[in-house]
């Protein structure tokens, strides 16, 4: 995967992927090959080496979850999937549904932008824990994360920006001045 590529908002939705095994990167290589992109996100996590030394490395935040565009039909897709050799399912829309479901491409950009492993005060949460936080949907107003919208949540006597995405969310540490409600229409 190559971690040097540009966030931009290209107007393509995403998919979810739930991985049944650990092998995340091969999975991930076998979509790249077939010319889609694919983002997993990550952080870094220090171990210590069995030299001593404070190794500062860059692992996946969960195993069994990658996001791939959306620059394919869905059959081709639902091809793709048995041609894997990796047992692997695309989040679908209800369990009742055979369609797919697909993150919209703002709201992807923007969880791409909040996965930023150079951002510290940053917590991965997962769906179920989002859902149960309550708040108010926001618009940054000032500061490095102006323009991005989510939840504010308050979570230790601190205030966080949601983002939430099927499968995961993740929260940026904000001031709460710095954010103005949406205005629901």
């Amino acid at each position: 995967m190559d971690e040097e590529k540009c966030i931009v908002n290209d107007g393509y939705p995403w998919y979810a992927v739930r991985l049944f095994s650990n092998k995340q990167e091969e999975v991930a290589d076998f979509f790249e090959k077939k010319s889609l992109q694919c983002f997993i996100p990550k952080q870094y996590h220090d171990t210590e080496g069995r030299d001593g030394k404070l190794h500062h490395e860059l692992k996946p935040v969960v195993r069994n979850l990658l996001f791939i565009k959306k620059t394919i039909n869905d059959l081709q897709m639902r091809q793709l999937v048995t041609e894997c050799d990796y047992k692997l399912s695309v989040l679908r829309k209800s369990n009742e549904s055979q369609d797919f479901y697909e993150i919209p491409a703002s709201q992807m950009y923007e969880f791409r932008l909040m996965c930023n492993p150079e951002i510290t005060m940053r917590q991965f949460v997962s769906a179920e824990e989002a859902k149960m936080k309550p708040g108010t949907e926001v618009l940054v107003k000032f500061g490095p994360l102006k323009g991005l919208t989510g939840r504010l949540v308050r979570s230790s006597k601190k205030y966080f920006l949601l983002k939430e995405i099927p499968g995961i969310a993740v929260m940026l540490k904000v001031t709460r001045w710095c954010c103005v409600p949406i205005e629901k229409a």
